[in-house]
């Protein structure tokens, strides 16, 4: 009412009042009670602002590339920023006099795709698709360098990328590269995986041919030890058998001693007989042959001396002209005789 207006701003707002040329009052949030007429207010945001950006740009190998993201700043010196744009409030308090607050946003991006298009033309497509964290880093750096920026007391908070595209077409051609190197290393891990299976299946082998050699050791080694335990047996065996054969010797050669003293004295024995027969010999030969029948006839029975008699009869047969022998006689002789048989 008579040009007088209340107005009230938010903490996060700058605010600057000038009456004929002069600031007479600044600060956040504030609110109070000024002449329309006289009066300019320069409202300045305070707070962070977020502002996306796409660039399209062109790598070192000359590949078209859509880089998007948000860059985020504050203003650190309102001061500074209304003295070179205009942020002045309309008579109504509430939009823009000029258009210089959206030129703002517009100039930081500007100075952020100047500096993305530098960084872009040192780098290929495929390093810049795997490069973010770079760009982002370098974008932080560099944007707090710029004069431009720090003389409109404006703070470069964040930048940050979202999405680094290349054109479709350049797209399926890294896609099928890409897809290609994946089925390389599919074919590579399946070869890796049979080899795999072949060396397990080689050392396996190994394992049990390893142990056949160590059974057939083994077996060797109890080979061994039986045939060296036979051995040992056969050598026990052979000592007892020299043993035997040494006593067996021993005996024979005892025996062979008995066998030359029973010889020697069945000799003495047959020389002593010999010599005795040869004594009765003589003698018989000195001596009547008469005497020695009747020496011999002396222990006869009567048969004996029966049959000396037919002995001399028939040693005289050529003499006799006849012999009767009655059957008296051959009866009496038979009966004795046969009891015997």
């Amino acid at each position: 009412m008579f040009g007088f207006k209340f107005i009230k701003f938010q903490p996060t707002d700058y605010v600057l009042q000038y009456k004929n040329g002069k600031l007479v009052r600044s600060g956040a949030g504030l609110s109070f009670i000024y002449f329309t007429i006289t009066s300019s207010l320069v409202r300045i945001p305070a707070g962070s602002v977020d502002v996306p950006f796409i660039f399209a740009e062109v790598t070192a190998d000359f590949q078209e590339i859509t880089i998007q993201g948000q860059m985020t700043y504050r203003v650190s010196d309102p001061n500074k920023l209304s003295q070179l744009m205009n942020f002045t409030l309309a008579a109504n308090g509430k939009s823009y006099s000029s258009d210089d607050p959206e030129k703002l946003s517009q100039r930081l991006i500007n100075n952020a795709q100047v500096l993305t298009r530098s960084l872009l033309k040192t780098m290929p497509l495929r390093e810049v698709l795997t490069s973010s964290d770079a760009l982002v880093n370098a974008l932080n750096q560099q944007l707090q360098q710029i004069k431009a920026i720090n003389s409109l007391g404006v703070e470069i908070l964040d930048v940050s990328i979202t999405a680094i595209k290349p054109t479709p077409e350049m797209t399926r051609a890294l896609e099928a590269e890409a897809r290609e190197q994946i089925l390389l290393l599919a074919d590579e891990a399946v070869y890796s995986r049979r080899n795999a299976a072949v060396e397990q299946e080689r050392i396996i082998k190994e394992n049990e041919l390893n142990t056949d050699i160590a059974v057939e050791q083994k077996k060797r080694q109890i080979r061994e030890t039986q045939m060296e335990a036979e051995k040992a047996i056969q050598q026990k065996e052979r000592e007892l058998k020299e043993a035997q054969m040494a006593t067996e010797i021993a005996l024979e050669q005892q025996n062979e001693q008995l066998v030359l003293l029973a010889s020697k004295n069945s000799r003495l024995q047959a020389d002593d007989k010999a010599y005795s027969a040869a004594a009765m010999m003589k003698a018989f030969a000195e001596s009547d042959p008469k005497i020695i029948q009747a020496l011999a006839n002396s222990g006869m029975n009567a048969n004996q001396l029966i049959a000396s008699a037919f002995r001399e009869l028939a040693e005289g047969a050529e003499k006799i002209g006849q012999l009767n022998i009655s059957p008296d006689l051959l009866s009496e002789l038979m009966v004795k005789e046969s009891p015997k048989k």
